[in-house]
């Protein structure tokens, strides 16, 4: 495509207020930033082992504690190295013996593949499904993690959090990758042994910082293999001192406070507007309008065609083969409207919409109009 799409210019009222669409780093409140700037000359570039900034964690947790209303006994960890290093940890002090990962994008299939690859656990069981649907549940009595993601940012499939066997004393513990769905997806803590998230999504931060809501379940497996002498853990990845030093709101190695401090606004934020049910129905009215444009516009289709499994946080809409949907982004990158390209590795001629609780619908509305005028411009 000829660079001269990069003239096509948009009027002002193709233009949205913000045109930060990105499913991760996401759009951060201006707000935010600016409390960030006020307390920066006595919170930046102070210990992590301090009231400053513990108070902060503190906030965190207790305001993530209050958002998914978590029954008695359940906990908040957080650790650094995101969702990513996550998966790691899990390995060592989650999985006890076999995991069943549900599998249907990039990022269900990367912890796959991380408990394939550990040498003392058994080879996992993986179910797997097209990208665009997710696998309907299973058990396998062999295993006793089961790996779940709610929200899959690569495809922008949603998949229910529940527990494929009830809880018990000897039930497998259920584990979520929520990293595209905490903070703008509806879940029952009932159905979650881990809930696992990175910041930078509906939270609004930065990245690099992986936290967990944990039921007794899951903080009892992580103590019994931590305390197993033959089951090895290297200190950065051991889910016991994430687990003692979280009791002490703080973490185990020095944090970026620059992200601590945009969560901690971001989640208090949404609790004074109303929790998780007001961030869940914020995003379900920015889903019903890209979804709805999507599915009566003649050159547009939901990537997910069930409606029910498609994510309310991350829209995926593919592009008729007659248009160049890369073209159309660059032209909208040209505009100040970013981030708005597919998962590079899903390989599709698609447009990948974030839909987060920082978001306004109205924003979304303008931009399906503005890819409207971009498509009617370059095919004529």
């Amino acid at each position: 495509m000829n660079d001269t799409v990069l003239d096509i210019r948009l009027s002002p009222d193709l233009l949205p207020r913000d045109g930060r669409f990105g499913s991760g780093p996401s759009k951060v409140r201006q707000d935010c930033v600016e409390a960030l700037a006020k307390a920066a000359p006595t919170f930046l570039g102070t210990s992590h082992r301090k009231p400053g900034v513990r108070e902060v964690v503190a906030r965190v947790r207790e305001g993530l504690r209050d958002m998914y209303a978590l029954p008695d006994g359940y906990e908040v960890l957080l650790g650094l190295g995101g969702a990513t290093l996550f998966w790691d940890a899990a390995t060592f002090g989650l999985i006890r013996d076999r995991s069943l990962h549900f599998v249907f994008g990039e990022f269900s299939s990367k912890f796959a593949l991380a408990a394939a690859r550990a040498p003392h656990l058994r080879r996992p069981v993986v179910v797997e499904s097209d990208f665009g649907d997710h696998p309907e549940f299973t058990t396998d009595a062999t295993c006793d993690t089961y790996a779940l993601t709610h929200s899959e940012t690569s495809t922008g499939v949603a998949m229910a959090v529940q527990r494929p066997v009830p809880a018990g004393d000897d039930s497998p513990i259920v584990v979520v990758d929520a990293t595209s769905a905490a903070g703008g997806l509806r879940v029952d803590p009932h159905e979650f042994d881990v809930y696992y998230f990175s910041p930078q999504k509906c939270f609004g931060s930065d990245g690099g910082l992986w936290l967990a809501l944990c039921s007794p379940a899951a903080l009892s497996r992580i103590e019994s293999i931590a305390a197993d002498p033959d089951r090895w853990q290297p200190a950065s990845l051991s889910l016991a001192l994430a687990l003692d030093n979280s009791r002490q709101n703080q973490t185990y190695n020095t944090p970026a406070l620059a992200t601590l401090f945009l969560l901690a606004q971001q989640v208090e934020w949404i609790c004074a507007k109303g929790g998780i049910e007001w961030a869940a129905s914020r995003c379900d009215a920015a889903a019903a309008a890209i979804f709805g444009w999507a599915e009566t516009t003649s050159y547009t289709t939901p990537f997910v065609a069930d409606p029910s499994r498609r994510s309310h946080t991350v829209a995926t809409i593919d592009f008729d083969a007659a248009i160049d949907a890369a073209a159309v982004c660059r032209v909208l990158r040209a505009n100040g409207i970013v981030d708005v390209e597919p998962y590079r590795k899903l390989g599709r001629n698609q447009m990948r919409v974030a839909l987060f609780p920082n978001i306004d619908t109205e924003d979304v509305e303008i931009l399906t109009r503005a890819v409207d005028h971009v498509v009617s411009v370059l095919s004529g």
